[in-house]
């Protein structure tokens, strides 16, 4: 019944529900992105999806998310800083930028719900956009790359 579901939505949406899924973390949309990227490679290994565009669109999706989540950051810092303070992700993500500099961008792909607070912490910072994309963006990729790899393996099991 759930399988359908998730068929009948892939079917009607196709790739643009991937995309919406990774594109819609840092506006608090609870989505399992491990799962979803498991699930889009489990697709495309088994043939109903072409495994180039689903991998571009949710690639594409969490690329635009950490952007506008640093963005966020850089343009309204002092809001957003005073109004985060309390809340566990995001000291999580700020004791992890503290403590290991530019390698948590990197890190923090790896850790749920702070992978889009370390880009809105790292805005908040001022960190330089340049160095923000090199890190973020190749983290990104490696991320996606391994979880959709691990999909693709899972998958030929389905």
């Amino acid at each position: 019944m759930i399988n359908d579901t998730i068929l009948n939505l892939i079917d009607a949406y196709g790739y643009f529900l991937f995309f919406l899924a990774f594109s819609l973390g840092p506006f608090g949309i609870p989505v399992p992105n491990e799962v979803t990227i498991v699930t889009g490679s489990i697709l495309s290994v088994n043939g109903i999806l072409n495994p180039f565009v689903t991998y571009l669109s949710i690639l594409s999706g969490l690329l635009i998310a950490v952007t506008i989540s640093y963005t966020t950051g850089r343009i309204f810092g002092g809001y957003f800083g005073s109004k985060l303070q309390e809340n566990r992700h995001f000291l999580k993500a700020r004791l992890l930028l503290h403590k290991h500099g530019k390698w948590a961008i990197c890190i923090g792909f790896f850790i749920s719900v702070v992978r889009y607070l370390m880009p809105l912490l790292v805005g908040l910072s001022r960190v330089n956009a340049r160095t923000f994309i090199v890190l973020s963006y190749s983290s990104a990729i490696f991320w996606t790359a391994a979880f959709f790899g691990a999909g693709s393996i899972a998958g030929t099991y389905f």
